[in-house]
């Protein structure tokens, strides 16, 4: 019988590389990276078979989507920051029999899911910034598609049907919902000049606000401010990842809290943060 191992709010902002890689932003985000690790530090440790991540940067326009790819290899470019972030070799292993039964699973249940296999299908950074710090040890890797039109309850839904399908097989799975708190990022023009900072002091306040809640385990009360949150806070991908991280974890009936392993920090305008849930007593 599979299991839940770990379930996660994470970040996957570009600055995590240039952190690394450009002259002069030389350890910038060494925070986050040592977060990252902390997850995978945490993973290897309860022997995680398989990280199952919702990326908020696989865009989809109808239903949900899941990569069955055996091989998940190559070197990324981001067409979004070009100039950021290119030149990134990955090489995983990914985990298509999970995948198909997380389908089956979901279609079972009513939700429409498909599991594809296809070429031109490639991983999107927001699966492979966090991959790069979190699985040195070489678990398997799924990615999870982000519907930008769905709703908390559909995908509250869908992650119900993707704890039914980790039961059913026999992987040890950490979950991780790979995305922004607000996501504003600032207008052109100005861009620049927001590398460390929030775009407006609202976001700001209402995601530390989220955070300290989270820590109180004041889920419910956080589940009925999501949409709202969502929409006035600029929600990456309708929120769809922390959506389908609360379903996981039990939804409205979820009485755990939330455990900050980065504290938070603004980037290129939007808010990130790190932190694991704990998981539903059985």
């Amino acid at each position: 019988m599979g299991e839940l191992v770990m379930a996660a709010k994470i970040t996957h902002v570009p600055s995590i590389w240039m952190s690394e890689k450009v002259e002069g932003l030389e350890g910038i985000r060494d925070f986050a990276i040592a977060g990252l690790n902390e997850i995978g530090r945490r993973a290897q440790e309860r022997s995680v078979d398989t990280f199952v991540i919702c990326d908020t940067h696989w865009l989809v326009n109808q239903g949900f989507h899941i990569s069955g790819r055996k091989e998940i290899k190559g070197v990324f470019a981001s067409n979004e920051l070009p100039h950021m972030l290119h030149d990134m070799e990955y090489d995983y292993k990914g985990d298509p029999e999970l995948g198909h039964l997380i389908a089956a699973q979901a279609n079972e249940d009513g939700i429409r899911a498909i599991c594809h296999d296809l070429e031109g299908l490639h991983a999107e950074y927001g699966t492979l910034i966090p991959m790069r710090h979190a699985n040195k040890f070489g678990a398997k890797v799924l990615s999870l598609a982000a519907n930008q039109f769905s709703t908390p309850e559909e995908n509250a839904n869908f992650g119900k049907s993707l704890l039914k399908a980790i039961e059913k097989s026999d992987r040890k799975v950490a979950f991780l919902a790979s995305g922004s708190l607000s996501h504003a990022f600032a207008p052109n023009a100005i861009s620049q000049g927001y590398l460390n900072n929030i775009t407006d002091e609202f976001y700001r306040q209402v995601d530390l606000r989220v955070l300290q809640m989270w820590q109180q385990g004041l889920m419910q009360e956080f589940i009925e401010m999501l949409p709202l949150y969502a929409k006035l806070c600029c929600g990456e991908a309708a929120m769809a990842d922390t959506g389908m991280v609360l379903g996981l974890l039990g939804w409205k009936d979820y009485q755990g809290k939330g455990e900050v392993l980065c504290d938070y920090f603004p980037s290129s305008g939007t808010g990130q943060c790190i932190v694991e849930f704990s998981l539903p007593l059985k």
